[in-house]
């Protein structure tokens, strides 16, 4: 090799090299896109180095705000159990004490939220909104974290830093960007489902009294003798479902950006409490080959005719909170705080989900969160933990020696609790990898749910997709409407369509074509279907 080759070699691994993504540590990341699990549907391994400082330091990125789902409102309620799974007793599914007795009430505090934006941002921004419920049990907190909307973006957490990076203000403009949105989804097809009910009305809902709610990810159920199902978690509102028209939602942000807040607030202050029933559905544990999707698979919803909503109990809140930040603003939930009876699946999301809740509220709230009263469990509670910022209290139990903070001892201390039901012991076997999960079909079941849709929601979801992507790169509008084409022919036709005419126009207004916008936008606004799709 001559000494211009060898030059040309060098200069061309330098580019290379400096092209490269790295860790913090400078090990170049040759797998950004999955976790390391068993098997390429997991379980999660706990030594995901590269996750784990990623999401971590994610974690740390904003202070003192949320780094998601900082503008919230909350309140206080109960939940009551209908002690049956359907026509079954709960008991066959699970032994969580909660979900036992007819009738029986546990108090709950509910956080609802938008996601990407801003503490002080309008509630009227299209953007998935959360549903988090903190459930007060004998067996101490549980809590239910999900959003309004059944699905997610991603299937892998080793995407959501990215993700949310991509979804807020450029780090240099400090604006929110549709192209940065859309940049991510095209290259990332998984999130088009999602994308396909964000840009259509359910993206708005109306208020927060009038929106579903879901557990998002999969969980487990586990029973008395220690077996085991999948179950998802679905809040369907007594008073109806409503959501907003873009056209609506600009009407209301200009006169009220905190109507969803004040909306929750006088309902409960006036005694018009809202109400949601809660059902789960149920499958069998294991991978369920039959399936043309994943039943871990987070941006997949299971089809209601093949595994049917099944009531367990009703929510009810009545009492607003006395003092915004320290009972909405501190309140803190977690994926992983789970009772006897609730247990984790595989789903890679809340697996990583699961580390990056509890971390952010020790570094949000500080490493003493759940001494607040907010966050405290309604019963004794007894650790060995000790110091910490702002502690103020022992968590010993009464007549424990305070010399003892630690397990076990001969002298006395705190002793292990009994085990009152059998444990569940999944079988894992299969190498390490990290691998996308397999039938990860990423346009199916949104070309599903476009045909579900009304026409104006329809109408709806192409103006709204075409005002946004034409401000886009040429080659993310490609990728976008060949993901449009592939789920549905119509939906991919139409906005293709409208795309050109808003490019023929120089303008992204009144796009649609078969329907003019406006005209869709003054039509029903109430939405409230029968069946859910599929």
């Amino acid at each position: 090799m001559d000494k211009d080759q060898s030059k040309n070699k060098e200069q061309q691994t330098n580019i290379e090299e400096e092209d490269t993504l790295t860790t913090r540590q400078g090990h170049p990341v040759t797998n950004n896109q999955n976790i390391r699990t068993v098997g390429n549907r997991g379980p999660a391994m706990l030594e995901n180095y590269d996750y784990i400082e990623k999401i971590s330091h994610f974690d740390r990125e904003m202070v003192p705000e949320r780094i998601a789902h900082a503008r919230g409102s909350g309140a206080h309620g109960y939940f009551e159990t209908y002690g049956t799974v359907g026509d079954e007793p709960v008991s066959k599914y699970t032994r969580a004490k909660v979900f036992q007795e007819k009738g029986k009430q546990t108090p709950v505090f509910v956080r609802f939220s938008t996601v990407v934006h801003g503490n002080h941002s309008p509630e009227t921004v299209r953007d998935p909104r959360g549903f988090a419920v903190k459930f007060y049990t004998e067996d101490g907190n549980w809590d239910l974290v999900g959003n309004n909307i059944k699905i997610f973006f991603i299937r892998d957490a080793m995407k959501f830093p990215d993700m949310i990076h991509a979804f807020r203000p450029d780090p240099v403009t400090n604006y929110q960007d549709s192209e940065r949105f859309f940049d991510f989804c095209a290259s990332n097809p998984e999130s088009f489902h999602m994308v396909t009910f964000i840009y259509s009305p359910w993206g708005i809902p109306a208020n927060y009294r009038m929106m579903q709610g879901s557990g998002v990810n999969t969980y487990r159920w586990v029973n008395q003798e220690g077996k085991a199902v999948l179950v998802k978690y679905h809040w369907e509102p007594k008073q109806g479902i409503k959501n907003l028209t873009q056209k609506e939602a600009e009407e209301i942000q200009g006169k009220n950006f905190n109507h969803a807040s004040q909306d929750l607030y006088e309902a409960i202050e006036h005694g018009d409490y809202p109400e949601w029933e809660l059902f789960v559905q149920i499958m069998e544990d294991g991978p369920h080959p039959e399936l043309d999707f994943d039943p871990l698979d987070d941006t997949k919803i299971w089809p209601k005719d093949q595994f049917p909503w099944r009531p367990v109990g009703k929510m009810i809140l009545n009492k607003n909170p006395e003092n915004y930040h320290n009972e909405v603003e501190q309140s803190a939930f977690g994926t992983g705080v789970l009772v006897d009876g609730l247990d984790f699946s595989d789903d890679k999301m809340l697996q990583g989900r699961t580390f990056s809740y509890s971390d952010t509220q020790r570094y949000r709230v500080g490493p003493n969160y759940l001494q607040l009263p907010i966050n405290a469990p309604k019963k004794r509670v007894a650790t060995n933990q000790e110091g910490g910022p702002m502690r103020y209290e022992n968590d010993k139990a009464p007549g424990q020696s305070l010399h003892i903070n630690y397990e076990p001892s001969i002298l006395g201390g705190l002793k292990e609790a009994d085990q009152t039901g059998k444990e569940h012991t999944p079988y894992v076997e299969g190498n390490l990898v990290r691998e996308s999960i397999d039938r990860n079909d990423n346009t199916k079941q949104a070309g599903e749910t476009y045909r579900w849709f009304e026409d104006w929601e329809k109408d709806e979801l192409i103006s709204n997709l075409v005002g946004d992507l034409s401000q886009c790169d040429q080659r993310i509008q490609d990728k976008m409407i060949a993901l449009a084409e592939e789920a549905d022919e119509e939906y991919g036709r139409r906005l293709r369509e409208g795309l050109k005419n808003a490019a023929k126009d120089g303008s992204s207004m009144n796009p649609l074509g078969a329907k003019d916008a406006e005209k869709a936008s003054d039509e029903a606004i109430e939405k409230g279907h029968d069946s859910e799709p599929y």
